[in-house]
């Protein structure tokens, strides 16, 4: 949807005037971003829903606020990252361990992923989570909104209520930090790729 929408605009308009289904509608349109956008931030799905419905809550609560010549979901998803990052800012940090034991290999023979491979994909998506998880909240943002959801630089200064130079260098520190922590054994291809963009 673009910035200016017409049926966005409609449905804030009608919510503005009370109208809860219209509201219902905005929340249904975004509710899968705002809720990633979370977990990726959060890393914990109670969490994530908790937080996506205090964006929510705390988005229809100031919606006369909204900017129509702004993207909508760009509003909401700054109300988001911001709660969340208050709450990491909040939360006291537990480390997982990944050094479980691994289920032995089995044998299946179906269209579901090998064991092997999901233990795998598994690995990578907790290394990967470990090492935004050591990112400072405002850093754990940009990446998150970079690399995630492919936001320019504009467009997550203005979520993050900063400025365009204020990311790049966000983003040039964390890329440092998060290449200073990988070694070979914990640097999935997909945060390898990350790191190497300019």
């Amino acid at each position: 949807m673009s910035a200016t929408d017409p049926v966005v605009l409609e449905w804030v308009s009608a919510a503005l005037e009370g109208d809860q289904d219209a509201f219902a509608e905005l929340v249904y349109t975004y509710q899968d971003s705002v809720y990633n956008l979370c977990y990726r931030m959060l890393y914990e799905r109670t969490e994530a829903e908790d937080a996506a419905q205090e964006a929510f809550l705390r988005a229809y609560l100031n919606l006369q606020r909204y900017d129509p010549s702004r993207s909508f979901k760009t509003w909401l998803l700054s109300i988001a990252s911001n709660h969340c990052i208050d709450r990491l800012r909040r939360r006291r940090m537990v480390w997982l361990s990944i050094d479980d034991p691994l289920p032995p290999n089995l044998s299946l023979s179906s269209d579901e992923p090998e064991p092997e491979d999901t233990i795998i994909s598994n690995q990578q998506s907790e290394a990967i989570q470990t090492l935004l998880s050591s990112l400072n909240p405002d850093y754990r943002a940009a990446v998150v909104l970079r690399y995630w959801y492919d936001y320019s630089y504009t467009e997550i200064a203005d979520i993050l209520d900063t400025t365009e130079s204020a990311i790049k260098s966000r983003l040039f520190r964390a890329r440092q930090m998060l290449a200073e922590k990988l070694d070979s054994q914990t640097a999935p291809g997909a945060l390898t790729a990350l790191l190497e963009k300019a």
